[in-house]
């Protein structure tokens, strides 16, 4: 029974679960030493040069397990000691160099970073390279490559370099937190810091729902996910685990898409605010565009506010494929409304710390949301929920929408309205490829989440925005 893409996923997980477990037990304070014991016993190393070490790093795993840095702002954290694998990045020369006498590498070189050995083949003085490639584009042989880190690779924004340590270092301002070198990074060494105790804690503490209610909202991505079961065994999982009640986070969703209508009607021009990684890259690498960002809150602080105003006992839990989420509940305008965010690897660590198989459980249903908020999980969802509401509600408007898929897809798109060359007049900005189900919290991805997000779409008891909001008048 395959439940994760990678064995850096199953990793994380393992601690998570053993994490989760102590801390039902209430028994994590007196055992936290011996969890990498736990996961690694005896003397011989699993993955790493000494089991020493080994353990080593897993302590700073059960670290970021509880809650991480709490002097880093940041809910993506290097583990330092984990990053030592990867061969010094930056541009190299290859054994295809032929020792070539036209020397263009070194001509084009204005930092004088490039010589010859007795056989004439070119070396690289790092400390004089600053990295501009032109040496790659000139060699005849392609034989200068830039040898860049999975980590850095996977950063579309630039946030990740290498410090004097030869580990990755992030940089706060740059970064989006949208985990993508989390998923990347092939020896685990990018972490996303786990909440998973305070929503243990709030489970504890309830007292079976009658000191207050914890309600789980799930993202509609989850219809992708946990491939083994089926969706309702994953809903009754969840009530199993103490929860109060399910609901879908593409409620909210539909009455985002609702208000987002009217608002790009009125305004001509929006660009929209589901994405708390998409938001984020607009503010700091796009300050001038922040004044087009939808005034709505994301579908998950909408529904969220919603639960809260109608319910005075209700705390929130979202659970979805998104680290991003993590940071945005630190906003002002968010905290208010969830108390907590989970993702889908550290849901299945919670399942399996209470022995919980959901596969052996009943199925309860999710039916709050229409076709068009559960769509919102995959690239090009919002967009089409937006021009649903503009026909519902009858507004008078031309949609030109621009779906990003991609933050670099999103880097165009706003390059484009900042020089007012773009063709459309609704940027929906996804920072993950493909949209949610491209999550870094997610269990799987792939093309096949698509199909499993629209088909549990078509299953909408709800057939339109306007049915699926009328339910909360």
């Amino acid at each position: 029974m395959r439940k994760f893409d990678t064995k850096v996923q199953h990793l994380k997980y393992k601690v998570l679960r053993e994490v989760a477990r102590q801390a039902w037990n209430d028994t994590l304070l007196e055992n936290v030493l011996d969890i990498p014991k736990t996961i690694v016993p005896g003397k011989t190393p699993t993955m790493r040069c000494c089991v020493y070490k080994e353990r080593a790093i897993l302590s700073e795993r059960v670290k970021i397990a509880m809650g991480g840095d709490a002097n880093n702002p940041n809910i993506i954290e290097v583990i330092d000691i984990a990053c030592d694998e990867c061969p010094a990045a930056g541009y190299e020369v290859t054994d295809s160099c032929r020792g070539c006498l036209a020397h263009r590498c070194e001509d084009v070189c204005r930092k004088g970073a490039i010589s010859f050995d007795h056989n004439h083949v070119a070396h690289i003085d790092k400390t004089k390279c600053v990295e501009c490639g032109q040496c790659s584009k000139v060699c005849p042989y392609s034989a200068i490559v830039n040898r860049k880190r999975p980590c850095q690779i996977a950063c579309k924004v630039k946030a990740i370099s290498i410090n004097d340590d030869n580990a990755a270092a992030i940089d706060n301002d740059k970064c989006i937190q949208c985990g993508a070198c989390v998923y990347q990074c092939p020896f685990g060494a990018i972490m996303d810091k786990s909440f998973i105790l305070n929503v243990i804690d709030m489970i504890k503490k309830s007292d079976n729902n009658q000191k207050y209610k914890v309600y789980a909202v799930v993202a509609p991505s989850i219809s992708s996910q946990f491939t083994y079961a089926k969706l309702g065994q994953v809903i009754s999982g969840l009530k199993e685990l103490g929860f109060f009640t399910v609901v879908e986070a593409a409620l909210g969703a539909d009455m985002v898409a609702q208000a987002e209508s009217k608002e790009l009607a009125e305004k001509g021009f929006l660009t929209s605010s589901c994405c708390p990684a998409f938001v984020r890259y607009i503010k700091t690498a796009f300050p001038d565009m922040e004044q087009y960002v939808s005034h709505n809150l994301s579908p998950m602080a909408t529904l969220a506010k919603y639960l809260k105003s109608t319910d005075d006992k209700a705390k929130v839990v979202f659970i979805g494929p998104c680290t991003a989420k993590k940071a945005e509940i630190q906003l002002e305008s968010v905290k208010p409304y969830i108390d907590a965010v989970m993702t889908f690897e550290e849901l299945q660590a919670l399942f399996d710390s209470k022995d919980i198989d959901i596969t052996t459980l009943g199925e309860d249903v999710l039916d709050n949301a229409s076709y068009f908020g559960r769509i919102f999980a995959r690239s090009g969802g919002l967009s089409d929920a937006v021009a649903q509401g503009l026909k519902e509600q009858d507004i008078d408007f031309d949609l030109k929408a621009v779906a990003c898929d991609g933050i670099e897809a999103c880097k165009m798109a706003l390059l484009k309205k900042s020089k007012n060359v773009l063709d459309g007049n609704f940027i929906e900005g996804m920072a993950c490829i493909g949209g949610c189900i491209g999550g870094a919290g997610c269990l799987t991805h792939g093309e096949k989440n698509k199909a499993e997000v629209d088909k549990y779409g078509r299953e909408a008891y709800e057939k339109t925005i306007g049915d699926a909001v009328g339910m909360l008048k």
